[in-house]
């Protein structure tokens, strides 16, 4: 995949279609369930919340789908068994459209609170619904909405619920989860005793952390992974001065030093992500460890709205502000605040997002909205109006008989 070799039966395209519609179909059955007259038990109160949750969810899963593939069929409701067969495809903007609209109805509903308490952690939020909202704003990229953008994002800031975290290390702990930089986690649990005969439907464990891990390493600290996704030498040569580098980056070559082993991975480069690495105090007792990492995923965090907010605010005319928002990060970590205009200013927010955000997934989005995807990623196979998506899988060709249409180049 990070090499762009893909086609239409070879990566990873098909488990993430599967994904991002089996999230879809599910929204889209309880906002029907929810439709019904009378349902025992349900008060209106909870009949308005879970519409907005679900349709916030619906929006969660097309703003993935639609990056991913651009061109996907567009489902507002289960869809009978014969009708599967005969979809086809909306357009990107009117897969936008949809989100958009579902992101402001969330919005809307006076239902939806814009905190939760301990005991409902994980459950989607206004504020969720606002950060979301103002990232697919972003990613659209129409310079006339970036005050739209700055006005739902500086409603998060300004709700007083959020903190930057006052240790940057602290965010990823295992054991800080719903902290007070959370705006929307997906919560996992190391508890649930998952095996790999549940493996193909999942288990509630993370084990994207088994992936990030070093390949059977011994010694202090970290519990062994598979070496998958290695830290790139362009990261560790952009961030290896910032703060910010030892707590995102593990130094395979200064492990080796201090008398640790591990066996290198495919792509192996010695530097591996370390906000996810896996942690043998964090090793679940039951069940397959592997599988069962209870590491959240910190979707979206009081930093990045700061840093969405910074941009939108500052390519909408309001760059003292911009500035605030910016060096609130940067002050954080104990660096100098930026004073840069124009362009530069950009060029320094995005700068900023990539060492605050590395190895978060945001990266790759950030280069491909902005136009910077071929200067940063050309060498490494990277073809403008190709690889901005992945291909749909053939299985949906297929099984549509040529409804679905292949996108450009594949």
């Amino acid at each position: 995949m990070d090499n762009f070799q893909l086609d239409p039966n070879l990566g990873p395209q098909l488990g993430l279609w599967n994904k991002g519609f089996a999230g879809v179909y599910r929204a889209n059955l309880l906002l029907e369930k929810l439709e019904a007259p009378a349902i025992e038990g349900l008060t209106d109160e909870n009949r308005a919340r879970f519409k907005a949750e679900s349709k916030f969810l619906r929006a969660f899963f097309y703003f993935d789908l639609v990056r991913f593939f651009g061109n996907v069929p567009l489902m507002t409701r289960p869809l009978g068994g014969a009708e599967i067969y005969t979809q086809r495809q909306s357009t990107p903007a009117e897969v936008f459209a949809q989100i958009e609209k579902d992101l402001r109805e969330a919005i809307a509903a006076d239902e939806l609170p814009s905190f939760v308490p301990a005991d409902q952690a994980g459950r989607v939020t206004k504020n969720a619904a606002r950060a979301l909202y103002g990232r697919v704003l972003l990613f659209e990229n129409d310079q006339a909405r970036m005050a739209e953008a700055a006005t739902n994002l500086e409603e998060v800031i300004n709700s007083g619920l959020y903190q930057l975290e006052a240790n940057y290390g602290d965010i990823f702990l295992p054991d800080n989860k719903f902290g007070e930089e959370s705006v929307f986690e997906i919560a996992h649990s190391g508890l649930q005793r998952g095996g790999y005969e549940s493996f193909a439907n999942g288990t509630e464990g993370n084990y994207n952390v088994q992936f990030f891990g070093i390949r059977d390493y011994v010694g202090p600290t970290y519990a062994a992974g598979w070496s998958f996704c290695p830290v790139t030498e362009d990261l560790v040569n952009f961030m290896k001065n910032d703060p910010r580098f030892p707590y995102t980056v593990i130094d395979g070559k200064a492990l080796i030093q201090g008398g640790a082993k591990y066996t290198k991975g495919y792509q192996n480069t010695d530097y591996f992500i370390k906000k996810y690495t896996p942690l043998p105090q964090f090793k679940a007792t039951s069940g397959d460890p592997a599988l069962n990492w209870g590491y959240n995923i910190k979707e979206i965090r009081f930093a990045d709205v700061l840093l969405m907010a910074a941009e939108s605010l500052a390519r909408s005319g309001n760059e003292p502000q911009a500035k605030i928002y910016l060096n609130r990060v940067r002050k954080r970590v104990g660096l100098a605040d930026r004073t840069s205009t124009g362009q530069a200013l950009l060029d320094d927010i995005a700068a900023e997002r990539r060492m605050e955000l590395a190895t978060e997934g945001h990266r790759f989005w950030d280069l491909i909205r902005t136009g910077k995807a071929v200067s940063a990623l050309g060498s490494q196979g990277f073809v403008a109006g190709k690889s901005e998506w992945l291909p749909i899988p053939q299985q949906e060709i297929d099984i549509t008989e040529g409804g679905m249409k292949q996108n450009p180049n594949y």
